[in-house]
């Protein structure tokens, strides 16, 4: 229907292939950005003081860095024959700096619900700190970090392809979207639709998983309600 790649390829097949590579990728990245930045956020919003502070620190100079500079280094430096194993570091990659947003959203409702009476009961009950955050707190705050997580699953799939349109992304034989308008744009002149099918593909999936985000936002929104 698409018609064929250089190879010979259907091109349907591809971008379905691609498109299930992408959505791994954005899925996996965001779920290792939640582990982080939820247990980093809810941690130093219930500690507070001094360890609160220095944590953010951290988080403020890792914010500094680019995160793309970043990614690009790490790939670079750990280079790997396999590609499965390549995805898989593009996954812990992505989602080593994604975290960072993560952990100041989950800090900051996490100030908010430290004084609350069910915090101050589980205290009274002799519950230990850690227990009080992954029990009491970290569900209570899972509303605002799932509309977060699904917002933020657009922009790690454009990280992963814009890294896979430069050569450091996904490899041959797994391909993604970004890996077919790489390809695409090579042959933009004599096979348009390689280029073309890839990026309205990609289009309409962001648009999807932002119209996905917004309606979750509105439907956890207690305002309205």
């Amino acid at each position: 229907i698409l018609g064929t790649d250089t190879e010979g390829r259907d091109m349907v097949a591809r971008l379905i292939f691609g498109l299930g590579i992408s959505l791994l990728v954005g899925f996996a990245a965001t779920i290792v950005a939640l582990t982080i930045g939820v247990a980093y956020g809810a941690i130093a919003g219930f500690v507070g003081g001094v360890i609160d502070d220095v944590m953010m620190r951290f988080v403020d100079v890792l914010y500094s860095v680019p995160f793309v500079f970043f990614v690009i280094v790490l790939m670079t430096v750990v280079v790997t024959p396999d590609p499965v194993l390549r995805l898989m570091l593009i996954f812990a990659a992505i989602g080593a700096v994604e975290w960072l947003t993560m952990a100041r959203i989950v800090r900051g409702q996490t100030i908010s619900l430290r004084k609350k009476e069910f915090v101050e009961a589980a205290r009274a009950a002799g519950a230990r700190p850690l227990e009080i955050v992954f029990r009491h707190i970290v569900p209570n705050v899972l509303g605002p970090v799932v509309v977060f997580a699904t917002l933020n699953i657009p922009v790690i799939i454009l990280a992963e392809s814009f890294l896979s349109f430069i050569g450091l992304g996904v490899q041959e034989p797994l391909t993604s979207l970004g890996r077919l308008i790489s390809d695409g744009a090579r042959q933009m002149i004599s096979a348009p639709w390689m280029l073309i099918a890839p990026a309205v593909t990609m289009l309409v999936t962001l648009l999807a998983l932002n119209f996905l985000g917004d309606g979750l936002r509105d439907a956890l929104d207690p305002k309205e309600r």
